[in-house]
């Protein structure tokens, strides 16, 4: 959303960001983050927490958010990244990250969630963000949609474990894959179920 305030004689346009992750809570794969800036003169009908809608819905908004907007930025944080350092912090990194990445830089960022990631303008974090503020929606949406193609991407190269269905996520299928395959470099091994499923292996070499 943008608006104008009057500074004497100067208008000054605020520019106000969304930001949202998708991947906190999988297995394996990145965690991404997006950031929208929405066109006040462009609406986007439909706009939710990308949760609550289904996958076709999701992909036309992305469509249309990557069309109307008047930026966006996406970015992700590394496997390697999510073990080193922690998933929330490497969440807040592609967050960060995902804010740089816009060819226009907002004044003010809304953050779903109850964490504001480093950033150079004021930022204020939303509880239920993604469900509440338009522009947070549409970031969310675009990291949900970004995250899934890049699992996908990730299934053709290893098919075995399903990631095209479950995207990584702690599922049966996904347990059952590990169980017959073991984990591979795409999972992340500092979650509970990966690191004991590697000391499993370690006990029996």
């Amino acid at each position: 959303m943008s608006g104008k305030i009057l500074v004497g004689q100067l208008s000054v346009v605020q520019l106000i960001c969304g930001v949202d992750e998708a991947g906190r809570g999988p297995l394996a794969g990145p965690v991404y983050a997006a950031a929208v800036i929405l066109d006040p003169a462009r609406p986007i009908d439909g706009l939710d927490d990308s949760k609550k809608l289904s996958e076709r819905k999701r992909e036309r908004l992305a469509l249309e958010i990557r069309e109307k907007a008047l930026a966006f930025g996406i970015a992700f944080a590394t496997v390697e990244e999510i073990d080193q350092i922690n998933i929330l912090q490497a969440t807040l990194l592609a967050m960060s990250r995902a804010v740089v990445a816009l060819p226009i830089q907002p004044t003010q960022a809304l953050i779903d969630g109850n964490r504001c990631p480093q950033l150079t303008m004021p930022a204020r974090a939303i509880i239920g963000g993604d469900a509440l503020e338009p522009a947070i929606s549409a970031a969310s949406i675009l990291a949900k949609t970004e995250r899934d193609a890049e699992m996908r991407r990730i299934h053709e190269a290893y098919p075995h474990y399903a990631l095209d269905r479950h995207k990584g996520y702690d599922t049966v299928a996904h347990r059952a894959a590990l169980a017959r395959h073991g984990p591979a470099h795409f999972h992340r091994k500092s979650f509970a179920p990966i690191r004991a499923l590697l000391k499993k292996h370690e006990m029996s070499l």
